[in-house]
């Protein structure tokens, strides 16, 4: 080989050692066991102190699940088993409701979602509470934020995060501008007085802007913001796929393995379709018992169904397993 030629080999294998390697699809785990009624769509779940697992998911009033071992799952009822009027400006009249988000905070669950139809960027997000979680216990408290076609970002996928300070932060939105955050009062758990910043999280400046469902947790001394790339809701043609970032600051910025921020596309794979498993995505992550959860969706030829994996942060990254 010339010595041209062994300059080109050698600057490619320092290259490809440098460049950090995602996982090959084949080396991604199935979905762990679970049973019963988990035909679900956008789940997001909370553990209650009594050890139940309470889920709730995109859907007619917004479904309710429990568990008492996270692998059987029952369905109880729905957060407005009557409809939501309130609404029905942002849904055409539907109760179909999208994109919960379930959390417990001073004795009190939170339930943030959002109101929509498909590509629309006439969105609301919502925001419930209740003293149990349970169907027929929680309280309207209205709209937190809303988009129209005026925005250049879509209301819809919110996420409430705590900082390590105790400050309250909401992550939403998606494809268009991207992921987009806001300070919240807790008192109110509505947008802050003091702190009315719109901050841009995520963006993907190709692909048709396809981002969303944001998830942000703090481990290990980073901020972890979690999306979904690619294309939802198209059965077993669906593309999504789990991507991550993290920062140490929860306002970013966010950079993935290789550096590249979030706001230019940037995004780690951690989990995509494999073998009968397609279009992972719109993911929560749960802080369990020893543990952490990766709570998603996913299809295969019977719909959309649930899936619940663990995660490994031991080398400062998530891994699913």
């Amino acid at each position: 080989m010339s010595r041209t030629g062994l300059r080109v080999l050698a600057i490619a294998v320092l290259t490809a050692l440098a460049t950090p390697l995602a996982p090959a699809a084949a080396d991604y785990p199935n979905p762990g066991f679970v049973t019963g009624d988990v035909s679900v769509h956008d789940p997001a779940m909370v553990r209650a102190a009594d050890g139940t697992y309470v889920l709730v998911s995109t859907g007619n009033g917004l479904p309710i699940r429990t568990s008492t071992d996270r692998v059987g799952f029952r369905r109880i009822g729905s957060v407005w088993p009557g409809g939501a009027p309130w609404a029905h400006p942002f849904t055409g009249g539907s109760n179909q409701l999208w994109a919960p988000d379930i959390s417990f905070h001073d004795g009190r669950y939170y339930l943030y979602y959002s109101a929509s139809t498909f590509g629309s960027r006439n969105s609301a997000i919502f925001l419930a509470t209740s003293p149990t979680a349970m169907p027929g216990s929680w309280t309207n408290l209205g709209i937190v934020w809303q988009t129209g076609n005026a925005n250049d970002y879509n209301a819809i996928d919110p996420n409430l995060v705590v900082d390590a300070a105790g400050a309250w932060w909401l992550t939403f939105g998606s494809f268009w501008t991207g992921i987009k955050m806001i300070r919240i009062d807790p008192a109110t758990g509505k947008q802050s007085g003091t702190d009315r910043t719109l901050y841009s999280m995520a963006r993907r400046p190709t692909a048709g802007g396809a981002i969303e469902a944001p998830f942000l947790v703090r481990q290990g001394g980073f901020y972890y913001l979690f999306v979904s790339f690619d294309l939802c809701c198209r059965g077993t043609g669906s593309t999504y796929r789990v991507m991550v970032g993290r920062s140490t600051s929860i306002t970013g910025p966010y950079v993935d393995r290789a550096g590249v921020a979030l706001t230019n596309g940037g995004g780690t794979e951690i989990l995509a379709t494999h073998g009968g498993v397609v279009g992972p995505g719109h993911q929560a992550v749960l802080p369990d018992t020893g543990t952490w959860l990766l709570i998603y969706h996913y299809y295969t030829s019977a719909g959309s169904r649930l899936g619940i994996n663990f995660l490994d942060w031991s080398d400062g990254w998530p891994r699913v397993f």
